[in-house]
């Protein structure tokens, strides 16, 4: 695994979590889907990246593909509603979201899914989160990225020109509208050295 290459901006060992409101900016997409990004939404998100790397059960899956069984590129660890958190900026950070967010998604965000991208050659392809109400409804994926900044890619569903984002350190990207089914976010691998990521997916129930 790639050593962690912590921010110069980001020198505060207390993780806290932003406020919102006028700090985030919305980009429209198309067919009814946008993106809002916050950049250096946490301060101490080093420290935060540190404490998740070293807490979180990770584990690793196997998941069928076409006529065989493939090793999922990433590390991954799911917290369902209810369960307790692995940090309690987590519990702040939904918090955060759901009071930004109330009234357009009419919901909180319930569950928190983790993703550990140990060097470059980990990735996630080209996908929406159409698991459960995502396939049919209008709703919200709220990503928080911490650690090494990696490009996230966002597309029309079938192909399309890509937008990059280059989200780390504390970054969050909230996917909302139709953006689950009409487009499509991926994490390519790349050869350049990089340095491990951990993604925090925040979602409503239903939605994975």
């Amino acid at each position: 695994m790639s050593a962690f290459q912590a921010s110069l901006l980001d020198t505060d060992d207390t993780v806290d979590v932003g406020r919102l409101g006028p700090t985030v900016r919305r980009h429209e997409l198309t067919d009814g889907a946008w993106v809002d990004l916050r950049a250096r939404w946490i301060s101490g998100a080093d420290t935060l990246f540190e404490r998740l790397y070293a807490d979180v059960p990770w584990h690793a899956e196997r998941r069928p593909m076409y006529d065989r069984v493939v090793d999922v590129p990433r590390l991954l660890c799911f917290y369902d509603e209810g369960a307790p958190l692995p940090h309690p900026s987590l519990d702040a950070a939904m918090a955060v979201l759901d009071a930004h967010y109330a009234s357009e998604l009419g919901e909180p965000f319930a569950t928190a899914g983790l993703c550990l991208y140990r060097d470059g050659r980990d990735s996630v392809a080209w996908h929406g989160d159409r698991i459960g109400r995502g396939n049919t409804h209008d709703t919200m994926v709220a990503l928080l990225v911490l650690g090494a900044p990696r490009a996230l890619l966002l597309r029309p569903r079938g192909g399309g020109a890509a937008i990059r984002h280059e989200l780390g350190h504390g970054d969050l990207l909230v996917m909302g509208g139709s953006c689950q089914r009409t487009w499509e976010h991926a994490v390519p691998k790349t050869s350049r050295p990089v340095g491990p990521r951990i993604s925090v997916q925040f979602r409503p129930r239903g939605v994975r």
